[in-house]
């Protein structure tokens, strides 16, 4: 139901370049260029910047992107509705989420929820930060579940709960029953790291640094499967995550969590989050009243099984 104009125009949006949108849609890149001028001569401004490697959406570009996607989203349900699709039959949820929710929280939760939902399927994207907060802006994603600094612009947060960053290591590891753990303490043993990108490892590092502590990790993965069965291997290593993301796996393996009580470590909570201003779905409603329950009832066991 879009027009060839606001067709191609998403395409080059999504793509990047002329030539790029012309291999996914399979259209000349001459007639998807005269489209786009057709576009920006109805509207009266550019939308796009042209370089040599590339468009790149102007301001103006950015309202109207932003715009058209608004509006496909309140097509989609008005279609839904329609159809009679609001009541919870067999529908679709995009969930997003960071790396750390992905490990097992999540597919426990979508597995408990289908069992008195049997018709909803999940779709699950795993991003990082910054890539989660665009999914949820853009509309590309129902709803998200990621740790996070701050609030984030065009984002309703559902709930929000604590997510310190605290030690992970074997239970029969010499720090996991020390009175009180540092960080300087962590020089001696191997350390297994998030990647960069991750906000519990810039936590990790601005606190190494405001303590004057200098780590050098012998394994940086961005996927914490990778960090989890290293650290399982290895009985001296020692990695980090939220409570939330070794909840169900600490005791079946063994493992202990400790915090090394340093403020930057307690900034980050766990938000569950949704477009802002967007309209949901029978389902929608449904699970995310299910998530914040579910979330809820685990944050009191979880303070129980860190030590400090």
């Amino acid at each position: 139901m879009q027009s060839s104009e606001i067709r191609y125009f998403l395409a080059v949006v999504n793509a990047g370049s002329l030539s790029a949108a012309s291999e996914q849609l399979f259209v000349a890149v001459s007639a998807i260029s005269r489209q786009i001028q057709r576009l920006e001569a109805q509207v009266g401004v550019p939308l796009f910047e042209r370089h040599a490697r590339g468009m790149v959406l102007t301001e103006a570009g950015e309202i109207f992107a932003h715009q058209v996607r608004k509006n496909m989203l309140e097509m989609e349900y008005a279609l839904a509705e329609i159809k009679g699709l609001t009541a919870v039959r067999r529908t679709q949820i995009r969930v997003a989420c960071t790396d750390g929710m992905a490990f097992t929280l999540l597919p426990r939760l979508f597995a408990d929820f289908r069992l008195s939902n049997p018709g909803v399927l999940f779709s699950l994207k795993v991003a990082s930060t910054q890539g989660v907060a665009e999914l949820v802006r853009n509309g590309e994603c129902d709803l998200a579940l990621q740790f996070s600094l701050h609030a984030e612009r065009g984002v309703e947060v559902i709930g929000s709960w604590p997510a310190p960053v605290l030690l992970v290591m074997h239970h029969s590891h010499p720090l996991a029953h020390a009175n009180q753990v540092s960080l300087a303490d962590l020089s001696q043993y191997p350390l297994a790291l998030p990647e960069q990108n991750t906000t519990v490892r810039q936590l990790f590092d601005l606190s190494c640094h405001m303590s004057g502590n200098v780590v050098e990790p012998v394994l940086t993965c961005d996927n914490f499967s990778t960090l989890y069965h290293f650290l399982l291997r290895t009985p001296l290593a020692v990695t980090i995550s939220s409570p939330f993301t070794v909840l169900y796996e600490a005791e079946t393996h063994g493992l202990i969590l400790r915090s090394v009580g340093i403020d930057q470590l307690n900034q980050r909570t766990l938000q569950l989050q949704t477009q802002s201003g967007r309209p949901r779905s029978a389902a929608l409603n449904l699970l995310l009243d299910f998530l914040h329950q579910q979330l809820n009832a685990l944050e009191e066991p979880l303070r129980q099984r860190w030590k400090p």
